[in-house]
């Protein structure tokens, strides 16, 4: 092992006992969770060593455990919003940013004349598949849950916010220099009680326009409609 391989080693143990709290076992998992295909080298029998094979298998795992911790905390919720939200946390954009927080990409090894927007992500999987090697399941969903989602991640906080198409809308019109704008008129009066005609426009023109007695609720129904119009369009 050359000096700059031991370097990395001894970072690589430090960063598995202080950051996520375990010793490893089977310290040569972990090596080849951090190697990207860029920087693949042969084992004796010509085989390339990197962190593919690693990364499917976390990619299951990562899912089964996230699915099951979903399905135990929100237990009215649906298949489909269960599915939505388990997208949304097991994402690349996603796992990029996790791998980042948790100090991870520092100890990628990939060529650096090659620009990989999925290697950070890639090797949290491929890190996922080599504790679950090495630890076992319930190892490894203690480490992901209590280590790494419960701690830089809000739940519930991303819940809402896949359902918040208001949300969605202002934030695809600021990225993209599209003004967003609601405008609301009321449409009937009887006693303590108004109608609201909710209309969403982008660029000054009208997309989608619903009735409702509470603004925000009807904000909520204008951008939903206005945004799945927009899904359809594009």
């Amino acid at each position: 092992m050359s000096p700059e391989e031991e370097r990395h080693d001894k970072q690589l143990k430090q960063y598995l006992r202080n950051v996520l709290g375990f010793r490893p076992g089977n310290m040569e998992l972990y090596r080849m969770a951090c190697i990207h295909r860029s920087s693949s080298h042969k084992d004796v029998v010509g085989g390339r060593i990197n962190n593919e094979r690693l990364e499917y298998l976390g990619d299951a795992v990562l899912s089964t455990v996230i699915a099951e911790f979903l399905y135990n905390k929100y237990p009215t919720a649906p298949e489909g919003s269960l599915t939505e939200l388990r997208s949304k946390l097991v994402n690349r954009e996603r796992l990029n940013g996790l791998s980042q927080k948790i100090g991870l990409s520092q100890l990628v090894v990939m060529n650096s004349h090659v620009h990989a927007k999925s290697a950070n992500g890639d090797a949290f999987e491929a890190l996922v598949g080599a504790i679950f090697l090495d630890k076992g399941y319930n190892k490894t969903k203690k480490i992901l849950l209590k280590k790494i989602f419960l701690v830089h991640l809000d739940i519930d906080s991303i819940s809402l916010e896949e359902n918040n198409f208001k949300s969605k809308l202002l934030a695809w019109g600021q990225k993209y220099h599209r003004p967003i704008e609601f405008r609301h008129k009321v449409v009937k009066e009887h006693s303590a009680k108004r109608l609201y005609e909710i209309t969403v426009c982008i660029d000054n023109q009208p997309q989608a326009t619903v009735q409702s007695f509470a603004i925000k609720k009807g904000e909520q129904e204008a951008a939903e409609k206005a945004w799945n119009k927009m899904l359809k369009d594009f």
